[in-house]
């Protein structure tokens, strides 16, 4: 081979790894009605990613950290991580702690035990697949009691800042967030961030709730993540 044919070929070569397209990044929603689709954000938040970044809604409507993994939900997420191999990286955010709590049987988790070690669980199972675990704390309800908004969730919100913590995992305090946003606008504000109708409560989100806490969700999760803020639409 004539020794200028060797330049040219590693120009060519040069040109072709530049020209590769880059691999798109997912992000996986792992959680309970306030995130699932229909009576929660997640759809929305999906929403806000570019159209090459992955997102799925895996979140369900009455499922605890406990009782999604015992359903196989969670065989699913596992499942997509191993065939993992399309993408940059996979983000799994996992938000419990609505139905942890007493008095739900078949979903509730003991606090002090399983309710820790379930979302640990969730993150270090996540990691061993070479994804990489979001955790966050649960959406507040928007009842109000002597002007305050009642945050019964703040020991569940608590706890998981607590794993992140010592797990060194990226958290999303969306409970401090959505409670500090729910206050602000009062309770005739944050009623019309509820389903309309029959279906109306303090827990779930109609499209005016899924759109504001999304909102919250892609700003907090840009910042704590900043690798993901070029998958947002808006977001920097």
């Amino acid at each position: 081979m004539p020794r200028f044919a060797l330049p040219f070929l590693s120009m060519l070569l040069a040109a072709h790894v530049q020209a590769a397209p880059a691999l798109p990044d997912r992000v996986i929603l792992v959680g309970d009605s306030t995130m699932a689709s229909t009576t929660g954000y997640g759809d929305a938040l999906c929403a806000r990613f570019t159209p090459e970044t992955s997102c799925l809604n895996l979140a369900r409507g009455g499922r605890s950290s406990g009782s999604f993994r015992a359903e196989g939900r969670w065989d699913e997420v596992t499942k997509l991580l191993g065939d993992g191999a399309g993408f940059r990286k996979t983000y799994v955010l996992v938000q419990f702690g609505h139905n942890d709590q007493p008095g739900k049987p078949g979903r509730s988790t003991d606090f002090v035990t399983e309710f820790p070690a379930n979302m640990k669980r969730y993150v270090e199972e996540a990691r061993a697949l070479g994804g990489v675990p979001v955790l966050v704390t649960p959406l507040t309800r928007r009842s109000f009691k002597d002007g305050y908004v009642h945050n019964d969730l703040a020991p569940w919100a608590a706890t998981v800042r607590d794993v992140a913590r010592a797990t060194k995992t990226p958290l999303v305090d969306l409970n401090a967030l959505s409670l500090a946003a729910v206050q602000a606008m009062g309770p005739q504000e944050a009623d019309k961030l509820a389903r309309t109708g029959a279906n109306f409560d303090y827990t779930h989100l109609g499209p005016a709730g899924a759109e504001r806490f999304s909102g919250i969700m892609a700003k907090e999760l840009a910042r704590k993540v900043p690798a993901l803020a070029a998958d947002m639409r808006g977001v920097r």
